[in-house]
């Protein structure tokens, strides 16, 4: 077993996710984060408490407690944001302007935000994608396409402070590359090398 590494001490982390979550995508991301010493909270439109059904493909999988309301969350708060796929999942916060916004007030404060298979779909919505080159679970190509977005086939693709992959064979890649963006030091990236 490999040792805790401490590289994300101090760091927060919100996840963002509702019913029909792919639970593997939320799972996965989130033991990976707390491994690294990252403090990961669960948001969702749904009340603090109140239970999100997971998903395993199409079979119900587990269900998880909701940690905060997003509506009761700020983007100043967190060091990063991550968007769990899943079809239905996305396609649910995609009717929250709570969920929209916060989505939104992130990517408008230039924080890491990691969207994987289906989760891309809400950054849509957040206006969020025009000019960035994104990956995705093949089916939002075109919905992804049509709002300005570059996107490419690839297991993960980082665009500034965007990292999106495709399926949940790509998280290794996926949190490999959410760890780069979360471990860079923002006095050292302000001395104009880019990732």
């Amino acid at each position: 077993m490999q040792a805790q590494s401490q590289a994300l001490r101090g760091k927060k982390v919100a996840v963002l996710m509702t019913d029909g979550v792919e639970q593997v995508e939320y799972l996965g991301p989130r033991q990976f984060l707390e491994e690294q010493g990252a403090q990961v909270e669960l948001l969702s439109p749904k009340a603090q408490g109140e239970e999100i059904q997971g998903f395993n493909h199409l079979d119900p999988g587990d269900k998880f407690k909701v940690e905060r309301n997003v509506r009761d969350a700020r983007p100043g708060d967190y060091d990063a944001l991550v968007l769990p796929g899943g079809v239905a999942n996305p396609d649910q916060l995609r009717l929250s302007s709570d969920a929209i916004n916060f989505i939104r007030e992130f990517g408008q404060e230039d924080k890491p935000i990691a969207a994987i298979c289906h989760g891309p779909w809400t950054l849509i919505d957040a206006d969020l994608v025009k000019a960035k080159h994104v990956t995705s679970w093949p089916t939002l190509k075109t919905d992804l396409l049509n709002a300005g977005a570059e996107w490419t086939d690839e297991q993960v693709v980082v665009d500034g402070k965007l990292v999106t992959s495709r399926k949940p064979d790509d998280i290794p890649a996926f949190n490999q590359a959410l760890l780069k963006e979360l471990a860079i030091d923002p006095q050292r990236a302000d001395t104009g090398t880019s990732s």
